[in-house]
């Protein structure tokens, strides 16, 4: 769990610094795990080239999510946060063809700006794991509108 605090902390001169609030109030702020994961999965998911987050399992119960209407944002998205900083892992399945490592980069300078810009936080690393490629035509072959075309006469 994230706290920030707007508490006296000592200075490099071992002096106590006043609080870094802009209304002079003081206090402490508590930003849950889960919403640091969330905003990874949102992140990620605005990158081009991403077709979708999590391991197989994950998105067979992520598919199941969809159609009632409750997509899980944190799928496949794993973090661990301190104090001031964050670290997270993040599994992908990418759109084919697609440079997956500049897909990869992308997902993880996409996560690293919302960590930074949202939450404030320090991100330490940033893990990217491409777990499959989609393939378009997989999905109009499952659809089943179309009958195989025959091989053999």
């Amino acid at each position: 769990m994230a706290q920030g605090s707007n508490t006296a902390a000592p200075t490099s001169t071992g002096k106590v610094a006043a609080p870094a609030s802009a209304a002079g109030l003081v206090g402490k702020t508590t930003i849950e795990d889960g919403v640091v994961a969330k905003i990874a999965g949102i992140a990620a998911r605005e990158v081009t080239g991403v077709y979708a987050l999590g391991g197989g399992a994950a998105r067979v119960v992520g598919a199941i999510r969809d159609v009632l209407n409750t997509t899980n944002l944190t799928q496949g998205i794993s973090v661990e946060v301190g104090e001031t900083q964050v670290a997270v892992d993040v599994t992908i399945v990418a759109e084919y063809p697609v440079s997956l490592q500049q897909v990869a980069g992308d997902v993880r300078g996409s996560i690293y700006r919302a960590l930074r810009e949202l939450v404030g936080m320090e991100v330490t690393e940033v893990n990217v794991t491409v777990n499959d490629v989609h393939i378009p035509s997989d999905d109009d072959q499952s659809a089943g509108d179309e009958a195989p075309e025959a091989r053999v006469l």
